[in-house]
């Protein structure tokens, strides 16, 4: 007898399946296409992607033998064109390339084309701050203290990735605009950062050596 109960059961819950089935097998063999199309998407998304990224790569190294050939002028044209079409990562190296092959032409042209790099927030904070860095090194011999103290301040902070870089600027441009004390609290600051590099503290205690004895009061 409990044979058949169990029978009974099995095909009723064969017959309620397959109403289901019949009910919502539209649906779910729809779901199932969409997920299929998603990951053949994803998949062809991440596949047309690395292709131009390759194509990117071959591109920039072009253009790095260019500059490595010494013309200057046809490099800072390819890496204008790649970061014009380049996928984001490739973008923002191009960019900071170019700038640097016209650095080689009109500094204060390749300035301006950090600043921009600096100033677009579409980009990472390390990428704002090296080219912070770089603008600032091609002023460094004209610029007023002023401007170099708004350019790079901020970096200098404890930290900061480039800070090294930037309180070693920082003190140059004090000293070379007679400023004295601006440039002994950088000197300082070089100077009580353990983490300072060897060749950047030896550097700046040859132009401590230059600053002028303090006044005793």
């Amino acid at each position: 007898m409990s044979e058949l109960f169990d029978e009974v059961n099995e095909e009723v819950r064969r017959e309620q399946l397959k109403k289901l089935w019949d009910k919502y097998s539209i649906y779910f063999i729809a779901l199932m296409v969409l997920i299929v199309a998603a990951v053949g998407g994803w998949r062809a998304n991440q596949y047309f992607e690395a292709q131009k990224a390759a194509e990117a790569g071959a591109v920039f190294e072009k253009a790095v033998e260019l500059s490595e050939q010494a013309k200057h002028e046809d490099a800072e044209r390819a890496f204008t064109e790649l970061a014009a079409k380049a996928p984001s990562g490739y973008r923002t190296l191009a960019r900071l390339r170019a700038a640097a092959e016209a650095a080689s032409r009109d500094p204060k042209a390749a300035a301006k084309m950090y600043d921009d790099i600096a100033a677009d927030r579409s980009i990472g904070g390390e990428w704002h701050d090296l080219a912070k860095i770089r603008a600032a090194g091609l002023l460094l011999d004209s610029a007023s203290y002023a401007d170099m103290q708004q350019r790079l301040e901020a970096s200098a902070a404890p930290k900061s990735t480039f800070r090294h870089s930037a309180r070693e600027m920082l003190a140059l441009s004090a000293w070379r605009n007679n400023d004295m004390t601006a440039a002994r609290k950088w000197l300082d600051a070089i100077d009580g950062d353990g983490e300072t590099p060897p060749g950047l503290r030896s550097r700046a205690e040859a132009l401590q050596a230059l600053l002028p004895p303090v006044a005793k009061s």
